[in-house]
């Protein structure tokens, strides 16, 4: 279980002067923008999408490669963080939504919303959630880039 969501993206020059961005960790989808810094940004909706699929489709996520000088750290908004920390440590736990959910005290459905990438769960449920499943979240504030 990746102990961070941060993952390292490729920035290339397309044949139109484009910046593309990938990720390959993931080895699928792109993106792109008129600039360095604009297709950067784009990078962190993709990254988004990249785990929240992943989750959804009931896969593995994979662990982050390094960071490189020519390969820079892209960090997924806050939400999708917790929801991917939850959904490795609901699979490590190798428990049922419905035993989650009595552990929790809490319904089913609760738990499968918890678990949705598209659902918004406040921290605090999820903080409460990871502490269950033995895990807990650590915070980090760095310079913007």
């Amino acid at each position: 279980m990746p102990d961070t969501y941060n993952y390292p993206a490729e920035v290339e020059r397309d044949e139109d002067g484009r910046h593309v961005v990938t990720f390959p960790d993931f080895n699928w989808g792109a993106t792109d923008g008129a600039t360095r810094g604009e297709a950067l940004a784009e990078a962190r909706d993709l990254l988004r999408e990249l785990i929240a699929t992943t989750i959804r489709e009931g896969r593995d996520l994979p662990a982050p490669s390094r960071p490189g000088k020519r390969r820079p750290l892209i960090v997924p908004p806050v939400q999708i963080a917790l929801k991917a920390a939850l959904y490795e440590a609901w699979r490590q736990a190798g428990m049922s939504q419905r035993r989650l959910a009595r552990e929790l005290d809490i319904a089913e459905s609760e738990v499968r919303r918890m678990l949705d990438p598209e659902h918004g769960t406040r921290a605090a449920t999820m903080d409460r959630a990871l502490r269950r499943l033995g895990k807990r979240i650590t915070v980090s504030v760095g310079e913007a880039a």
